[in-house]
């Protein structure tokens, strides 16, 4: 779940690059690149194109939020089509999130497929009230990622910018981006960082790919096919830090019992081995 593209769900052309390319998913969208007349002829286009992927579990689809009046004809559309997962934005808490579930149950019983097969990631920060619910998501059926976003936040507030003269975050969508992490964490899913909107500044995205990994994400959104290579990059372990974590995993076997040991001048304690242990293990090596 390093890198996920969005491709809009009218434009075959779009999705179908979007299906073909090196992320890991593939993020078909029902929702903001969509406008409200095309939404019919976009549910057709999305549904056809879960069903003629080659790995149907890639792709997934971002229906309407909840509070419109959209999201019952979206899952009537691409469910039985048999996407990988459904991506909820504006989700304002975990009953979302079982809301959800029981609807993706039913049409999964109607379609025949086994119930619970569909994932879910939900956009946890989008509105006012979803800042005051995200430590609320644990224990919710499917649930496997949170992201967040601040373009609909920066709407809803009436905010004329969101970054700094520093080019970084203001306070607020920081406080998104951390309340979504800890949210996540608490959880146990996946925290995901939300996208870059200067898709040709690769090197600026790679850098901040790297920064937010250093602080505990585990992918990104994309909405260009040029920000999948830079991201999936940033999110796979070099050499160098697997060989630091086999390092550790290795000093504290040699110290049976031990709470603390010393490896190349510093000081490591439990901490350092369970870092470790979860590089090696978000690898496949343990």
């Amino acid at each position: 779940m390093r890198s996920w593209l969005f491709a809009p769900g009218d434009s075959d052309k779009k999705m179908g690059k979007a299906i073909g390319s090196d992320a890991d998913i593939a993020l078909l969208d029902l929702e903001d690149s969509v406008t409200p007349e095309n939404k019919a002829a976009a549910r057709e286009k999305v549904a056809a194109a879960i069903a003629d992927a080659p790995d149907r579990s890639r792709v997934w689809v971002r229906v309407n939020p909840l509070s419109g009046d959209w999201t019952e004809a979206d899952l009537d559309a691409v469910v039985s089509a048999g996407p990988g997962g459904i991506f909820l934005p504006k989700a304002e808490g975990g009953h979302d999130v079982e809301r959800l579930d029981t609807m993706l149950s039913a049409r999964e019983a109607t379609a025949g497929m086994e119930i619970g097969a569909i994932k879910v990631a939900a956009l946890v920060t989008e509105t006012a009230a979803a800042m005051f619910t995200t430590g609320t998501y644990d224990g919710t059926p499917r649930l496997v990622a949170m992201s967040w976003g601040a373009e609909d936040l920066s709407s809803e507030l009436g905010a004329r910018e969101q970054r700094g003269p520093d080019g970084e975050y203001t306070h607020v969508y920081e406080m998104a981006r951390s309340l979504c992490l800890l949210g996540a964490v608490k959880a146990g899913v996946a925290p995901i960082e939300t996208v870059q909107p200067e898709f040709r500044d690769l090197e600026k995205l790679g850098q901040r790919a790297r920064s937010v990994r250093a602080q505990g994400f585990r992918g990104m959104l994309a909405i260009h096919p040029a920000q999948v290579a830079p991201i999936n990059e940033a999110f796979t372990p070099s050499t160098e830090e697997l060989n630091q974590a086999r390092a550790v995993i290795q000093a504290f076997a040699d110290a049976p019992g031990a709470g603390t040991v010393s490896m190349d001048g510093n000081m490591l304690d439990r901490p350092h081995l369970v870092l470790a242990q979860r590089l090696l293990t978000e690898a496949g090596e343990i």
